[in-house]
């Protein structure tokens, strides 16, 4: 049996089996609870297992951010109160990056407004595949050690369990990234559409020829709206697509989105468990311990 390791797993309750899966993936023993209470105006009020070991991860996803973003800041406050030297943020999901620059007069830049908020917080900030496209690095916005890790060998480890060799296709532009990387995990052919914008929710993907009868997979990074997948689904069966799924790494999924993708003619959605879903299949909590070892967390 492995020696236990010296890092102590907390999580909130939202994040339990995630937290759970990582703790063993990491021989860390049983994971412990971070409670949170409301005071009757409102305000929050959180508590950590105390006392702690030097070194601390706090695991929580954060997707619908607003509330948690503060639970998490408090948190890395009391474990550090409680005996903590080191914490480590584990966020499978990081918000507030889609505001990489300002867009119009009078917006923040909200990337580097969450990113140094959380980088002063925490030692080190692990994440799964932050939505990067106008910043390099993670490290950029996220003062400290930060690091977004690539989801795409835990998608090829997915697909190489079935027989299928689809056609992978990228959506649009942003997210060539992720189909190119799971390509070159997998050797399956790739292609990368074009995205129009017709309005919020209204959007047209034009592709190029797709082979008659393909099997393709859509791959992107974020589903919110669904509203760009359906759009490439469209487009794949008007150029003969004879079967589409989808996987996709983050399953935010507003009301709707789910059926809107199906009602397109895709016949299976999956996702990774960075957030938690229905539609989550491919488990990336091992990428993350193994992350955590190589960065010096685990010693």
């Amino acid at each position: 049996m492995p020696p236990r390791s010296p890092l102590e797993i907390h999580a909130f309750p939202d994040a339990a089996p995630f937290a759970a899966r990582l703790a063993r993936a990491l021989a860390a023993g049983p994971t412990r609870r971070v409670a949170v209470s409301r005071f009757p105006d409102g305000e929050r009020l959180v508590r950590v297992a105390a006392p702690c070991r030097r070194r601390a991860v706090l695991v929580r996803s954060l997707h619908a951010p607003d509330e948690k973003l503060l639970e998490v800041l408090l948190a890395a406050d009391a474990l550090r109160r409680s005996g903590a030297r080191e914490v480590t943020l584990v966020a499978p999901y990081f918000p507030y990056l889609r505001q990489d620059r300002v867009f119009e007069r009078g917006e923040p830049i909200s990337a580097r407004v969450v990113g140094d908020v959380l980088g002063r917080a925490f030692t080190r900030v692990v994440t799964v595949d932050a939505h990067l496209h106008r910043i390099p690095r993670l490290s950029d916005v996220v003062p400290g050690r930060a690091i977004s890790l690539p989801a795409a060998p835990a998608l090829a480890r997915w697909l190489a369990r079935g027989r299928a060799r689809p056609l992978l296709v990228a959506p649009d532009a942003e997210a060539e990234p992720w189909v190119r990387a799971l390509g070159a995990e997998t050797g399956l052919p790739w292609l990368v559409g074009r995205k129009l914008r017709l309005g919020d929710r209204r959007v047209r993907v034009e592709l190029p020829a797709v082979p008659p009868g393909a099997h393709a997979l859509l791959v992107d990074d974020v589903a919110s709206t669904g509203a760009t997948l359906a759009a490439a689904a469209r487009a794949l069966r008007a150029r003969g697509a004879h079967r589409v799924d989808a996987v996709v790494v983050h399953a935010l999924f507003a009301p709707g989105a789910l059926g809107r993708i199906r009602a397109a003619g895709v016949r299976s959605v999956v996702s990774t468990d960075t957030v938690p879903h229905r539609t989550n299949a491919i488990r990336v909590a091992g990428l993350v311990a193994d992350a955590l070892r190589a960065r010096g967390a685990v010693r």
